[in-house]
């Protein structure tokens, strides 16, 4: 079984490669592709279909770690705003993603969710994260992270 069948389990493990850093309400991934650089995903402590089915305190340490995830990358990159997606439309698990948004996209494309991207985004080889060319950028988000915590 691959770390990608089962993104939870791997972070929790240590086997997935993206992990950035155990934070009190999920595990922090590095996000598989990087055409917004710096995008990460926030994955629970435990595995479930929606936000509902963690208990309060538990929804509230994943929700309070996403927005210090989105502080942490508005320190650390160029970035203008974060966008936040808990979709569960397609991975039937819990999962945030934590989208920077830039001034150099352009205003049309800036305005709208970044499903709207081409597809191509997420399976092309120039937009999937490489480790030489996107660990300065894993770091300095993680060096910021790791001042909150």
């Amino acid at each position: 079984m691959s770390w990608q069948d089962n993104r939870i389990q791997a972070a929790i493990k240590g086997t997935n490669p993206m992990l950035m850093k155990e934070l009190k309400g999920g595990y922090l991934v590095f996000g598989d592709v990087q055409f917004l650089p710096g995008y990460c995903v926030l994955l629970p402590k435990r595995e479930v279909a929606s936000l509902n089915e963690l208990t309060l305190e538990e929804r509230s340490a994943f929700l309070l770690d996403m927005s210090i995830v989105g502080d942490s990358l508005l320190a650390s990159t160029s970035a203008i705003r974060i966008n936040y997606d808990i979709l569960g439309n397609t991975d039937q698990f819990l999962h945030a993603h934590i989208f920077p948004r830039y001034a150099w996209e352009s205003d049309a494309r800036r305005k709208m969710p970044v499903w709207l991207y081409d597809a191509s985004n997420w399976s092309n080889p120039e937009t999937a994260y490489h480790e030489h060319q996107h660990r300065a950028l894993r770091q300095q988000i993680l060096a910021t992270l790791n001042q909150h915590y």
